[in-house]
């Protein structure tokens, strides 16, 4: 298997020639100057209507993006891509979209993750008289009450008859930790099957997950899926993914009434989608393509896992040496250096000689040339969740790698974190 060359891959950042170390990629990722070059092309050549008798290079441009989107989500079409300004929205928007195919006493199951994929669901529950259950994480460390994970055996007996949605993540921005996807939704419909539901459909946070693994939204038998482009590597914008049978039968329009729209993404995206985002986006598919001879998204995508496990190895081990355990450090999610962990890692200092997060944050923003942060990250009340209680506004510290990062930057932020930890 073809190993990463980092001297390429970084070139492809502008931002990284000035050597600061970006640690909270989970955060927002550096943007390739690919996209960067087709954002400038757009505004300074095509920047008109796509309703003006002259653009259609413009219209094909914007298509482009779609292309891409659909390519990384592995989509049967364009008519299921579409994109918006935040995962946030975009969630809000198909949330509202379905409002009129839910029941009184349906029930959803929602996460303690990112808000995006929680919000939207309980809000609409509110409006809807519909039930909202939870999928609790679960301890797996006596040592650590921190240290938990989702367990899928745990999510089946929430399923009942009632079900009608299940909004899961694929990847915890906190704890790192990558769900079984597949395993899940597979059981999540034997359920709601057995269970005689009228109707069962799968939302699936990829926020976290696109810029590690490959999605598959036609493996994973999913019905809705929302990454934010903004941390695969291009500007500040969404996709998200609708399966054609949910636009034609879950999803009401949203647009103005009197646009026909069909059975087309146009159904949960309202106004223009940012048109030269969406053809910035274009580029996100060939940069990832370059970084192996194969030319393809998987063979990428293993030589990204392969690489983040290696610059994930140095933070986790010192993490969770028994030194730091013992001086307090207590890590999110599981310490196991495997496929199923990406570099993002989280932590907490506790005990009688406990740190505040955002102290050590402003040690090394003091330091210089670092960047991480602190906070709950809107995963708010998966933090506050956690017993011994936490400030959930002081949150967990946070570092987070990319492909980009080379295992020298992570011994710089381990010597830093040597530092703080021996005050």
């Amino acid at each position: 298997m073809a190993a990463l060359d980092i001297n390429q891959v970084r070139a492809c950042f502008p931002s990284l020639e000035s050597g600061h170390i970006y640690a909270d990629n989970a955060g927002g990722s550096r943007t390739a100057q690919a996209v960067i070059d087709r954002i400038v092309d757009y505004l300074s050549n095509t920047n008109v209507q796509l309703e003006a008798g002259y653009s259609a290079k413009n219209s094909q441009r914007v298509v482009e993006g779609s292309i891409a989107a659909a390519e990384l989500f592995n989509a049967t079409s364009l008519d299921e891509v579409g994109f918006g300004s935040s995962s946030t929205m975009l969630f809000e928007n198909i949330a509202r979209a379905i409002e009129n195919d839910i029941q009184p006493g349906d029930e959803f199951i929602i996460t303690y993750e990112h808000e995006a994929n929680n919000g939207p669901w309980k809000r609409l529950a509110a409006r809807r008289n519909a039930v909202v259950k939870y999928w609790h994480p679960t301890p797996v460390s006596a040592d650590n009450p921190y240290s938990v994970t989702y367990k899928v055996e745990e999510l089946l007996p929430l399923v009942s008859s009632r079900t009608r949605l299940a909004a899961i993540t694929a990847c915890s921005n906190i704890l790192g930790s990558v769900i079984p996807v597949e395993e899940a939704v597979k059981a999540l419909r034997q359920r709601a099957e057995e269970q005689g539901a009228r109707k069962f459909e799968v939302a699936l946070d990829c926020v976290a997950y696109a810029s590690h693994r490959k999605m598959d939204v036609q493996k994973w038998d999913v019905d809705y899926c929302v990454f934010s482009v903004y941390k695969v590597f291009g500007a500040h914008n969404a996709a998200a993914y609708v399966r054609s049978a949910a636009l034609q039968t879950s999803l009401t329009s949203i647009v103005h009434d009197f646009f026909k729209v069909d059975n087309k993404p146009h159904k949960f995206q309202p106004g223009g989608p940012g048109n030269e985002l969406v053809y910035g986006a274009a580029a996100i598919v060939p940069y990832l393509k370059s970084l192996t001879p194969e030319d393809n998204l998987v063979a990428s995508f293993n030589a990204i896992t392969n690489h983040e496990q290696e610059i994930l190895t140095p933070l986790l081990r010192f993490l969770t040496d028994a030194k730091q355990v013992e001086r307090g450090v207590r890590i999110m999610g599981t310490s196991e250096i495997d496929p199923s962990r990406i570099p993002t890692v989280c932590f907490v200092v506790v005990g009688q000689n406990a740190i505040k997060s955002k102290d050590i944050v402003e040690a090394f923003n003091k330091k210089g040339g670092i960047s991480i942060q602190h906070g709950h990250f809107c995963a708010y009340y998966l933090i506050d969740s956690l017993r011994p209680k936490l400030d959930v506004n002081d949150g967990v510290v946070r570092i987070s790698f990319v492909h980009y990062n080379t295992v020298e930057e992570v011994e710089k932020i381990v010597d830093v974190l040597r530092e703080v930890l021996r005050e």
